[in-house]
């Protein structure tokens, strides 16, 4: 289960983007600029591979407000997915074999 305890702080995301992983979902926390101001923006994704390298087909988003209640609800739904897709992150690794050099 990934905690909040396990995401840096407001002050950080406020200048950088944030990445983790936890049994085999990787995950990016980043802000972003939208039509309503600012907003956390949460992309999920299985590993083994980085963000770039992964195709965008294999990503999840969704934003939240950015502020403390918005980090809680990213965590909140990044467990959700956890959850709910568990089959597909426990066979992330099984995935190396597809890497190709660029």
């Amino acid at each position: 289960m990934i905690k909040r305890d396990d995401i840096l702080s407001m002050e950080y995301l406020k200048k950088s983007e944030f990445t983790g992983c936890h049994q085999g979902m990787r995950y990016r926390l980043e802000k972003v600029e939208t039509d309503d101001g600012k907003r956390l923006k949460c992309t999920i994704w299985p590993e083994p591979f980085n963000f770039f390298t992964t195709p965008e087909e294999e990503k999840e988003s969704k934003l939240f407000d950015f502020e403390e209640d918005g980090v809680l609800d990213a965590v909140a739904w990044m467990n959700d997915r956890l959850f709910e897709e568990k089959d597909r992150w426990d066979h992330a690794a099984d995935r190396w074999d597809t890497y190709q050099m660029k």
